[in-house]
């Protein structure tokens, strides 16, 4: 009876798993990721199912001492008084004219900007770079005063353009810091190469570099685009007697009274905000992932 002798393996190799057995190993911490995954996600998304939920419960509900987490009776009167607020469609088209103009001008600058100080050499460049980082560690809220007596200086208090001009200025930095990663990570020989082949360097910077970092610039247009349209405190600070020029979140303020807040109308006008936000995300959802993994990777 011969003996059967084990296969000789060569130095270095090892005996290949079977799938099935790979799939059995690793599927105890896929489902441990995937849960844990699944909770910081119900975490994040409740406030915004309650918010809603508020937004659609009558007033009985809303302010009973025992709250629950769904509702057998919905209504919509809470959004019927939001929309039936006097200005309220200025108020949201005056919202939308200062987060675009802040978008769109924060990303053309931040794209000539961050540009300029990956491709160029010049004096202070680093002074220059360090300033923009300094910039972002100021509390907003340290500068306040600072830029409603410069607002008031240059005759802009009660205007659109006491909101567009700071949150440009806090819009910008962030901006800078992220596209200097995409203008690096396109090689210099691109360039040449263009050069040679007879492309001016405003050609080459329109047609072939912005294409390029456009990824980058849809993601720092949604930081831009958030901060801008969900903010209270500059709306509050600079627009002080001109209620016309109000945005939608002092819209809100309607509904906070003396005796007792409407909280329904406050979630509904909330939800309200909330969509053009969500509107804008899914739009630029493929290039703000591109775009956030270019940043990371560089």
């Amino acid at each position: 009876m011969t003996a059967s002798v084990p296969p000789v393996r060569a130095p270095g190799s090892h005996v290949r798993t079977p799938l099935r057995a790979r799939v059995r190993i690793r599927r105890p911490g896929r489902l441990a990721a995937e849960a844990v995954t699944l909770l910081v996600a119900a975490a994040v998304a409740f406030p915004l199912y309650w918010m809603v939920l508020s937004a659609l419960k009558p007033t009985g509900e809303i302010q009973s001492a025992r709250p629950r987490p769904w509702t057998l009776s919905p209504t919509l009167d809470s959004f019927r008084r939001v929309f039936e607020q006097q200005e309220f469609g200025r108020y949201f088209l005056n919202s939308l004219v200062v987060a675009v103009s802040v978008v769109l001008a924060s990303a053309l600058i931040a794209f000539l900007a961050a540009t300029a100080v990956t491709r160029f050499r010049f004096r202070y460049r680093t002074t220059l770079l360090v300033m923009f980082l300094i910039a972002q560690m100021v509390p907003v809220e340290a500068l306040t005063i600072p830029l409603f007596f410069l607002m008031r200086d240059l005759g802009q208090l009660n205007t659109l353009g006491s909101l567009i001009l700071p949150h440009l200025a806090f819009s910008l930095p962030f901006a800078i810091w992220m596209l200097r990663g995409f203008v690096r990570a396109v090689p210099e020989a691109l360039e040449e190469q263009a050069q040679i082949d007879g492309a001016s360097r405003t050609r080459f910077l329109w047609q072939i570099l912005f294409p390029l970092v456009l990824p980058g610039l849809v993601a720092t247009s949604v930081f831009s685009f958030i901060s801008t349209w969900n903010d209270f405190l500059f709306a509050k600070s600079f627009l002080i007697s001109d209620t016309s020029q109000s945005t939608l979140p002092m819209a809100l303020l309607v509904f906070f009274k003396p005796d007792e807040n409407d909280w329904g109308g406050i979630m509904a006008g909330s939800t309200v905000m909330t969509v053009p936000v969500l509107v804008f995300f899914v739009l630029v959802q493929r290039r703000l992932v591109s775009g956030l993994g270019g940043a990371v990777k560089d």
